[in-house]
């Protein structure tokens, strides 16, 4: 079963969609939206498969939304601007849908999204060197995508509903989870220590007394993350 989200600030064409994905026995509707922030709150802790995703809305664009998903997601476009194709297809998108979208056309697509996510072995072991050859990530800070680059990252703290990414350069807030972060960089160079912090393997100074020691900040490593901490570190 697929697993798929319909993201579109127009509600008739979310119906539309909708009911569309109704006559997909594998295809399973997990939520829609016509706000694109909402639905990446959503996301964060309700993964699915497919994002039906409109280019053309006023909070945040397709492109920018998938900018900040970062590939985890597989995505098959719905606009009225064709001039967007080239741009989606930068993004590997399975497919690029122009408004009005016939059925015959939904399907077409769907059919493509069924190849690609038919599993194939090896699959994990190709994801996790995909992670490991990320070189930076991008993040929603105000109102414009800031790239930041993994090698700079020295920790990232959580506050609320806010994460600030401490670097060697700055501080960059995005109102965003740790557990999203936590799921989205490598692991062999990230490691969650507390419901509050991730670090950069790295940039670990020394640890003493269950607190680890980056620059001049010391972090707190709490009990349930404490067996995992060490031994990927080699000191369980």
């Amino acid at each position: 079963m697929i697993k798929c989200l319909i993201i579109d600030d127009e509600p008739l064409a979310v119906q539309l969609l909708a009911d569309y994905v109704q006559t997909d026995d594998e295809l399973e509707l997990v939520n829609t939206f016509t706000n694109p922030i909402k639905a990446l709150h959503f996301l964060e802790d309700h993964p699915v498969d497919l994002l039906f995703l409109d280019v053309e809305m006023p909070e945040l664009t397709g492109i920018q939304l998938m900018t900040i998903a970062n590939g985890k997601y597989q995505v098959i476009l719905t606009t009225a601007y064709e001039n967007y194709a080239i741009k989606g297809f930068e993004f590997n998108v399975i497919d690029y849908l122009v408004k009005p979208i016939s059925l015959e056309r939904f399907l077409i697509a769907v059919q493509r999204a069924k190849q690609r996510l038919t599993p194939k072995e090896g699959n994990t072991a190709m994801e996790h060197t995909a992670k490991q050859r990320m070189e930076y990530i991008f993040v929603k800070n105000g109102f414009k995508i800031q790239r930041v680059n993994l090698e700079d990252i020295l920790y990232l703290e959580s506050s609320n509903d806010y994460v600030s990414i401490h670097t060697q350069q700055e501080h960059i807030l995005t109102l965003d989870t740790i557990r999203h972060f936590e799921e989205l960089l490598p692991p062999d160079q990230f490691t969650r220590v507390h419901r509050s912090y991730i670090v950069a393997l790295n940039k670990i100074n020394y640890i003493e007394n269950n607190r680890i020691a980056i620059g001049k900040q010391l972090i707190p490593v709490s009990k349930t993350y404490q067996k995992d901490f060490l031994k990927m570190i080699g000191n369980d």
